[in-house]
């Protein structure tokens, strides 16, 4: 048998994996038969098999044989003497009538399994953007990724001092006259591009909206609705309702 083949077989016992498969595979047993012959003590002299292991391994291996062994066994019959009087139970269960058998379906009841369909997913709407606006959002988006975050000076020295950026200030800040071995300050070379600042990941202006009629001043091919935080559930639904008819995206939706 090759190689792979017999790993595949020791890695069915239980507890064996594949590096305590190719160690028994290395150590001479090239075959499920080979592990069977080999006592406890074989097993124990390769490194990294202790006693309790090498046992749990032969139990396993033995387990069909004995199982084989049993079912052989024809069972014992049992001889009544003649004249035995029969117990009690014996004699009631007799004289008692045999019940009708009923069916497993007759007792259970119908249940109807009503199935829910599930609704399609849609593809969200994206914009209609030009060749350069899109290759300035992934620009924007390789800027964001390498931008630092920015934390005040010396927020590490004092728990009073939060980490939310400050600009550095004072005559003998080392921050503020760009010493090495400092952190990152807000310089202007970590802005993304002019065109795409304030737009959305997905290349969407945002418009703020608190009502339907809201939704008709907004262009669906280069706009979507944000529907301002004080708006309440009803008029939110009413808002989606009109957004589908107008193809607009509502983007916290």
């Amino acid at each position: 048998m090759a190689k792979e083949d017999v790993i595949r077989e020791f890695t069915l016992l239980k507890g064996v994996g594949r590096a305590k498969a190719e160690l028994l595979y290395n150590s001479g047993f090239d075959s499920l038969e080979k592990l069977k012959k080999a006592s406890v003590e074989d097993l124990t002299k390769i490194k990294g098999i202790n006693e309790r292991f090498a046992r749990d391994i032969k139990d396993q291996l033995k387990e069909p044989e004995t199982k084989a062994k049993e079912t052989t066994k024809k069972p014992e019959k049992k001889v009544k003497k003649k004249g035995a009087a029969k117990p009690k139970k014996e004699k009631a269960l007799e004289e008692e009538p045999k019940k009708p058998k009923v069916g497993k379906k007759e007792e259970e009841e119908e249940v109807e399994i009503v199935e829910e369909e599930e609704e399609e997913y849609r593809v969200k709407k994206k914009p209609e953007l030009s060749k350069d606006l899109k290759e300035k959002l992934l620009l924007r988006k390789k800027i964001k990724k390498r931008k630092p975050t920015f934390l005040r000076e010396e927020w590490f020295r004092y728990k009073r001092i939060p980490r939310n950026w400050r600009r550095p200030d004072g005559i003998t800040s080392k921050m503020r006259i760009n010493l090495k071995y400092r952190p990152s300050k807000v310089r202007v070379g970590f802005r993304g591009p002019r065109e795409t600042r304030g737009l959305h990941p997905s290349g969407f202006e945002e418009i703020i909206v608190h009502n339907v009629r809201d939704l008709e001043n907004i262009d669906p091919k280069m706009q979507a609705a944000r529907i301002g935080s004080t708006v309440g559930t009803k008029k939110r639904i009413e808002i989606k309702k009109r957004a589908e008819e107008l193809d607009v995206r509502i983007l916290n939706m």
